[in-house]
């Protein structure tokens, strides 16, 4: 090991696989270890792994569908935080691998919409799509406004608001990456989106089953059809556990479509920087994926893989989000517990209203309507699977809703993070975030 000397006195040691720092201040000492490419992949496994384990072992975390790289991401992530406080070692990672992650996640959800899947929904689709379009709006208002009125940054109430409870923990990551930088410099924007999200799966897992048996029971609703066997298995984003076949040669196409939705989304994002149109990179690159994808397909030239294509994006988004969490700063987020806690119990009491009388209201009043209570309220707070889950608990109590099991996944796994991108960036026009 060899250490050599820096002018400001700090002290570098180069080793193969990682560099210790030590620097000495006065009676303090501070011990960094950084990590290199593949020490920071091997520790993002392992992340996964580690939640893979605790989340099947405990029934809490398996009942509410919270993701494996949340739980495994913030048990490292307190053990980091931990050792930098009573150890005085702090450890930093390559987190280069990060962007091009989250890059190719967001790919894969334009890459996975197609647009002629829509029509399965039929009209019911459109009448979902616009309550759940409106709420965005709702979130993002309430958000904001409780906020302001608390003197505490807005930029809180809208990563607190749609950026999180509607779009998940991926999009809550990759804003609170674009909060966190200039123009925003919201230091702790990472921190209150990670536990924002969180929050979101286990309310919306809570709160859809039951609103949705009350609406149910009050006005004595039934289903029409026949209990079937579903089929879920177009539905990419829906059960991104199940085993899907791929082979050498379909992964390479696959992946050459990847690459070049982000070269055409990253393109765009460094020609419009700066502009009106300037968006994050991220949703340039879905756009991007959209119009290769159906492009492709209108075309009769190539079709999509569609599970291979989730495939690839789950993976992406699992070892993203365990790089995102496990690098959180919680002492960061402590700072914003009350108001962050207040916003989210006003949340959680606003989508309860809401789904029962707007969304209920909007998409017919009948059992079908009921059914997408339970789905809106999964991914309104939550995610895609947390509704299918409200669904299936609601479906096998009362009776099959063929037409639910359609809409939701398309409106969950991609409709809303599209709608999701437009509304964010129409608030960051208002006055207060200039």
């Amino acid at each position: 090991m060899e250490f050599t000397q820096i002018s400001d006195g700090v002290f570098k040691a180069n080793f193969a696989f990682l560099e210790i720092i030590k620097k000495i201040a006065g009676s303090d000492i501070f011990y960094r270890v950084n990590l290199d490419f593949y020490a920071t992949l091997i520790s993002v496994c392992a992340v996964l792994y580690l939640g893979a384990i605790i989340t099947r072992r405990v029934q809490f975390l398996d009942k509410y569908s919270i993701p494996i790289p949340v739980t495994g991401g913030l048990i490292i992530a307190v053990v980091l935080f931990l050792t930098q406080i009573l150890f005085n070692v702090k450890i930093g990672f390559q987190e280069s691998i990060k962007d091009p992650l989250m890059l190719m996640f967001f790919t894969s959800v334009g890459l996975g919409a197609d647009i002629a899947s829509l029509k399965k929904g039929g009209k019911l689709l459109v009448l979902f799509g616009i309550s759940v379009c409106l709420f965005l709006f709702v979130q993002n208002i309430i958000g904001v406004s409780v906020m302001s009125m608390m003197g505490e940054n807005p930029l809180l109430g809208l990563l607190a608001g749609s950026i999180t409870l509607s779009g998940g923990h991926g999009t809550g990551a990759a804003w609170g990456d674009v909060f966190s930088n200039a123009p925003y410099n919201f230091i702790a924007a990472k921190e209150v989106a990670m536990a924002s999200a969180t929050y979101g799966l286990i309310a919306g897992g809570l709160l859809g089953g039951p609103i949705a048996q009350n609406i149910i029971r009050k006005y004595n609703l039934k289903s029409n059809e026949v209990e079937v066997e579903h089929d879920t298995s177009d539905e990419v984003f829906a059960e991104p556990q199940v085993e899907r076949l791929i082979t050498a040669g379909s992964f390479v196409q696959s992946l050459g479509l990847f690459a070049l939705a982000m070269f055409i989304g990253t393109t765009i994002s460094a020609l419009t920087k700066g502009s009106l149109i300037t968006l994050p990179t991220f949703v340039w690159c879905l756009f991007s994926g959209i119009i290769i994808r159906n492009t492709l397909s209108y075309a009769n030239i190539h079709q999509v893989f569609d599970r291979e294509i989730g495939v690839i994006g789950n993976v992406s988004l699992g070892l993203f989000l365990a790089m995102a969490i496990m690098t959180l700063n919680l002492v960061e987020l402590t700072k914003l517990a009350i108001p962050l806690i207040i916003l989210l119990a006003i949340q959680t009491v606003v989508i309860a209203i809401y789904v029962r009388y707007v969304t209920f209201g909007i998409c017919g009043r009948d059992y079908d309507a009921a059914c997408l209570v339970a789905g809106h309220c999964g991914f309104g707070m939550g995610a895609t699977p947390t509704a299918v889950a409200n669904l299936q608990a609601v479906t096998y109590n009362f009776g099959p809703s063929r037409i639910a099991f359609i809409v939701v996944p398309i409106m969950g796994g991609f409709f809303v993070d599209i709608a999701n991108a437009l509304t964010i960036k129409l608030f960051l026009f208002l006055p207060m975030f200039a």
